[in-house]
């Protein structure tokens, strides 16, 4: 991809901000972000900032409608804020949606979405195959499977370009470290402070990790592919780790002395996921970071940060 004018929402955050570093050196960046949860110190150098909420359309509709390409990263991400506060949720991420959707009707540009595994729920159907029905567990899973109906309606009816992407557990460098974070941050920054790695369950739960240059990848693959326009694909790497084999590797990658303690599970938590990735496999994707890999990468970004 070059010489385009790219729009990130989002792109303050984690895996928008990612994104726009990796497209800034050829093509033309804007981010737009309300940096409620995003940094501004996360946005390249040179790239324009806009700060605006996708809830307001006005603030954003001249944008949308220039771009080559949109990349939805905007959300409300959390699955415990989502039920506390499921109203939020659906505004941020239904309607924030609808108005990308709708500019975009006005201009040129394809999108591709942020769209979440929590859509599938606790589907004991693995490896998880796109066709398998919506059951989410959350009001943040109803509100990204309502978001992939109306990109499948925009495209059906419309005909505009779109593809939806269902992150599996991404993890990487600048993701948050708070309480509602992806457990690897949540991880590593304790275990950084030799702090204990809190397990909600048994710690026999499973999870789909990838790292996040994977799923940056992923994008730019499915943002140039013709044959991607209208569909769903997963992105994560099929294989599968248990929360505790995870706690153990993040204590033996930062040398920690943190012990690995258990709480009662938490509302809303899947028991095991697992992503089938034939479809994008298709297009050309192929997962090249290892969870070791991603892991020290992730540790040394933390540990310089701490420094600093």
């Amino acid at each position: 991809m070059r010489n385009k004018l790219v729009v990130v929402t989002g792109g303050a955050g984690f895996i928008g901000s990612h994104i726009a570093w990796e497209l800034v050196k050829d093509n033309d960046i804007v981010v737009i972000d309300n940096l409620q949860t995003g940094k501004e110190e996360n946005v390249p150098a040179g790239v324009k900032l806009v700060k605006a909420d996708i809830r307001d359309y006005g603030a954003i509709v001249d944008l949308v409608m220039q771009a080559d390409y949109v990349f939805h990263e905007a959300a409300q991400v959390s699955v415990v804020e989502s039920i506390k506060d499921p109203l939020l949720t659906e505004d941020v991420n239904v309607v924030g949606t609808l108005n990308i959707l709708k500019a975009l009707l006005e201009g040129h540009g394809k999108l591709v979405f942020a769209s979440s595994a929590a859509i599938y729920g606790d589907n004991s159907h693995l490896p998880l195959v796109e066709t398998e029905k919506p059951r989410p567990l959350s009001p943040y899973g109803v509100t990204k499977a309502t978001a992939e109906e109306y990109l499948r309606v925009f495209h059906e009816l419309y005909g505009l370009p779109v593809v939806a992407l269902r992150y599996f557990n991404v993890f990487g460098p600048r993701q948050s470290a708070n309480q509602y974070a992806g457990v690897i941050s949540i991880f590593i920054n304790r275990a950084l402070k030799n702090e204990p790695l809190i397990i909600f369950g048994d710690g026999r739960q499973t999870r789909d990790f990838i790292y996040v240059k994977d799923v940056v990848k992923a994008n730019i693959l499915v943002a140039e592919s013709r044959r991607a326009n209208g569909r769903v694909f997963n992105v994560a790497t099929g294989k599968q780790t248990s929360i505790l084999e995870l706690a153990q590797k993040v204590v033996e990658i930062t040398g920690a002395n943190s012990p690995i303690t258990f709480d009662k599970p938490r509302p809303g938590d899947i028991k095991h996921s697992l992503a089938d990735i034939r479809e994008i496999r298709k297009l050309g994707f192929e997962p090249e970071w290892s969870l070791e890999d991603g892991l020290k990468k992730t540790v040394e970004w933390y540990a310089v940060k701490r420094e600093g």
